[in-house]
């Protein structure tokens, strides 16, 4: 009991994986790579200084960003949260193509190779929304090789083009592709 405790203390602390994954961890005592989530990455590529689960984007935004049912490139696509995406996404407009297709850059989307966490440039998001106002959307899923089946609601877009209100940072650790030998002996005494 004190072991697998002690390898979900560390899954937990160590590397932002998904509970599901911690079998396989505790299996073979092999370590998770981190993996990047979409929601530093969008912050990163489009400069909105936004911070928290992708779902809370649309609201935080409110007052502090130009929001709007148009896509703009370098603008925020905020989806909203469902039972199958509880927390949300949020993707970078890299380009319009027409009134209803845009390519978007984000990350997390679509396993790539059997890994989570992937970065996608240039994929394909059609507007499926019956009114035409990007309430829906269908998006480019890696392993279909093709757009995805699935309908997924949209709050809509954040703009980048108004000054963000500054807003306190809390300080963040870097992110460790790998977990630290040091941190990991700390716990050796409960792996017995």
């Amino acid at each position: 009991m004190r072991k697998e405790f002690a390898a979900f203390a560390l899954l937990a602390c160590a590397t932002p994986a998904m509970a599901g994954d911690f079998d396989s961890f505790a299996g073979n005592g092999a370590e998770l790579d981190a993996y990047l989530q979409c929601v530093p990455y969008a912050r990163e590529v489009s400069g909105i200084q936004l911070y928290g689960d992708a779902y809370t984007w649309w609201d935080q935004a409110q007052g502090r960003y130009a929001t709007g049912q148009a896509p703009r490139v370098g603008a925020v696509m905020a989806f909203r949260q469902t039972p199958s995406m509880p927390l949300g996404h949020v993707a970078t407009v890299s380009r319009i193509l027409d009134s209803r297709r845009v390519l978007l850059d984000h990350a997390n989307w679509s396993p790539i190779d059997g890994r989570r966490g992937q970065i996608e440039k240039d994929v394909l998001a059609i507007d499926v929304s019956p009114a035409n106002d990007w309430s829906e959307v269908r998006v480019w899923y890696a392993p279909l090789g093709a757009v995805g089946t699935t309908a997924w609601p949209v709050a809509g877009f954040i703009y980048g083009d108004r000054r963000s209100q500054p807003r306190p940072q809390i300080a963040m650790a870097p992110a460790r592709k790998e977990t630290s030998r040091r941190f990991l002996s700390a716990f050796a005494e409960f792996a017995k």
